[in-house]
């Protein structure tokens, strides 16, 4: 069995690495990690034009038609090169959720979206309890004529700061099983009722506070099936620790090089 990278995954690594490389360099590095918004509008259009905003999605949604292995070597690279921005958030955490569990219309109108980087996406699941488990999911989702009304804290939100569309993971129902009752919403930030705050952290990452308050959202916008959300959040966890895993072997291996150098 063939383990190593095809020549187009070979290719891909090289390409993101020159871009990376002429494009962030150290002193944009820091100016974006000291500003409130982590990223460059600039970079992320060329990003964008290069067609990594889309890489894993299907090319009837705009995308590249990639592997999760595509996806997975374009995250190291970006992890040698320290790429400030919401690509991982984005792309993982809420693009490939859609695509997984989305209807066909959440689809059409978001992964395009993403594709072309109008559109960024994020995932609210923890909550001050600090928990990964469906137990931990406290924020309350009460149904109310066609729609839903969410009340609830979330913590350490990455990149909720700049996010249009975040996916809320809510309790709609109250049953003897957690991993029963829980619904993902797609949740427009700009929703009266949705406050985002952006914490301090010793990396200076862009982890946010999101706090619910009487926050409507339309039937519509569940993703996947109602009280049935629980293997939606365990599919993004898996795939996240992947794609995270992915990130750091090249901030590891960028770490390695220059401890070398030195």
């Amino acid at each position: 069995m063939d383990l190593g990278l095809s020549e187009e995954q070979e290719m891909l690594k090289k390409s993101a690495r020159d871009f990376l490389q002429k494009e962030c360099p150290k002193k944009l590095v820091k100016q974006l990690d000291e500003s409130e918004e982590g990223y460059s509008p600039e970079v992320w259009r060329k990003i964008a034009g290069l067609g990594w905003l889309g890489l894993p999605f299907p090319e009837e949604y705009g995308g590249g038609g990639g592997s999760f292995l595509d996806l997975a070597v374009l995250l190291e690279e970006m992890g040698y090169n320290i790429l400030p921005g919401p690509f991982f958030s984005t792309v993982v955490l809420g693009g490939l959720p859609v695509l997984a569990a989305g209807t066909d219309k959440q689809k059409k109108d978001l992964l395009p979206a993403i594709a072309d980087g109008r559109m960024l996406l994020t995932l609210a699941l923890t909550e001050p309890n600090v928990g990964y488990d469906a137990a931990a999911v406290r924020t309350a989702a009460v149904a109310d004529n066609g729609k839903y009304v969410l009340n609830g804290t979330k913590l350490f939100v990455l990149d909720a700061n700049v996010a249009d569309i975040i996916l809320v993971v809510a309790r709609t129902k109250a049953t003897p099983n957690p991993e029963d009752g829980i619904t993902v919403f797609l949740v427009d930030s700009k929703s009266p009722g949705l406050n985002v705050t952006l914490l301090k952290t010793l990396a200076r990452d862009k982890q946010c506070e999101v706090i619910l308050d009487n926050v409507s959202v339309p039937k519509e916008n569940i993703l996947g099936e109602e009280n049935a959300g629980w293997p939606v959040v365990q599919d993004i966890l898996r795939k996240a620790t992947v794609a995270k895993c992915a990130e750091m072997v090249g901030g590891a291996q960028a770490a390695l090089e220059m401890a070398v150098s030195y």
